[in-house]
């Protein structure tokens, strides 16, 4: 996936109310950016730190710009939530997901009951494989880790896709993993445990744990390889 055009560099002054981030970009201006990431973003929000942000000046729009990366230590980190459904779209096209290969469609926002979507279906004749993605931006000790926040609707996520295996669809949950620096993958069991006790008992069942990191240069972002997972 590459930036249509090149990101703008800045220095984050803070990130408030969750969405909205203050940036100070080269020259000294100041400028409010979008936050797309609704987790917490433990170790990504230190004052000071380097960012790149996109701009999008379209008429309507009340903030044209978003935050897209920052820099922390030597890599960057991906914050941008809207991008990992796109990236794994890609990377299953490309043959990068070796274990989502053979299907002749892709679906996306897939309504599975009247509360609830998933983000991608992969489908071949009758056969169906459910998949929700997840955007990783944590590193406890060296490893990524989700979530880094509570999550109700990512436990629900999880619950989804154990009701689908149970019914004998194949279901998968894929991990990005938007920063370079992490070598294996777990459930945060320290932040919110009922998600790492639900993402086992996935795992018990046949679903799919996917943890894919991805590379994150300021041109583009792409899928490179699947980490181990550690239970």
């Amino acid at each position: 996936m590459r930036f249509p055009s090149p990101l703008i560099p800045g220095v984050v002054i803070r990130r408030y109310k969750r969405f909205l981030a203050e940036v100070r970009l080269r020259g000294g201006r100041v400028v409010t950016a979008h936050c797309p990431n609704s987790g917490s973003l433990i170790g990504c929000t230190a004052p000071g730190s380097a960012v790149l942000l996109s701009h999008h000046p379209a008429q309507g729009r009340r903030l044209t710009y978003t935050w897209e990366m920052i820099r922390v230590g030597r890599v960057w980190v991906g914050v941008n939530t809207m991008h990992p459904n796109r990236l794994v779209e890609e990377a299953i096209a490309r043959g990068v997901i070796e274990e989502l290969q053979g299907y002749d469609r892709i679906r996306r926002e897939v309504r599975i009951n009247p509360r609830s979507r998933l983000d991608l279906c992969l489908e071949r004749g009758d056969e169906r494989c459910y998949v929700e993605v997840k955007s990783v931006t944590l590193r406890l000790d060296g490893i990524a880790a989700f979530p880094d926040t509570v999550t109700e609707r990512g436990t629900k996520h999880v619950k989804e896709l154990v009701r689908l295996r149970r019914r004998g669809h194949r279901a998968a949950l894929v991990f990005v993993i938007q920063r370079a620096d992490c070598a294996m993958f777990r459930p945060a069991d320290e932040i919110d445990p009922l998600y790492g006790r639900w993402l086992r008992r996935a795992l018990q069942v046949g679903v799919e744990i996917l943890p894919y990191r991805a590379r994150v240069p300021p041109r583009g972002i792409t899928l490179r390889q699947r980490l181990p997972l550690i239970l």
